[in-house]
This record gives structure tokens, sequence and C-alpha cells, in this order.
């Protein structure tokens, strides 16, 4: 799904109440368009969660997700 209709969709459910946290591989389009929520990892489009079946690696983006969502001082890219 592209960059801009993942943000425009956040946004949307945000509005609704709905805590949301996108994860990115390209940080400066994401910032562009400042999404609530966004995590900016260091991996290939394709596998933003980090290499496959490396669990440790999946965990730790999916730990900085969930801290993200906490997070009330919005727009926030990490």
């Amino acid at each position: 799904m592209c960059h801009q209709t993942v943000s425009l969709v956040q946004t949307e459910l945000e509005r609704r109440g709905i805590v949301t946290v996108s994860l990115t591989v390209m940080a400066d389009v994401t910032a562009k368009l400042s999404p609530p929520r966004a995590l900016a990892v260091p991996h290939p489009l394709g596998a933003p969660m980090g290499p496959p079946h490396d669990a440790a690696a999946h965990e730790a983006v999916l730990r900085r997700m969930l801290a993200l969502a906490a997070q009330t001082d919005v727009p926030l890219l990490a």
C-alpha cells in the first residue's frame, strides 16, 4: 500500500479515536505526509519488520511500535 494511502487512512482512524502506528522504510516520504505516529526502520521494502524468520528483530520492531502507540504528542516520526 502506498505511503499516502496509509497516512490518510491512519489520520481518519485517529480522528475516530482509534490509535494507530504506521511502519515505514521511507522516512523522508512519511515525514512529508505527517501521519499521527510512524516508526521508521532501516529495513528494505518488503521486509519492514526485518529479515524473515528473525523473531528477535520482529519483536523489537513490534515493541517500538507499541511504545509509540502510548505517545500523545503527535504527529510523531521515530
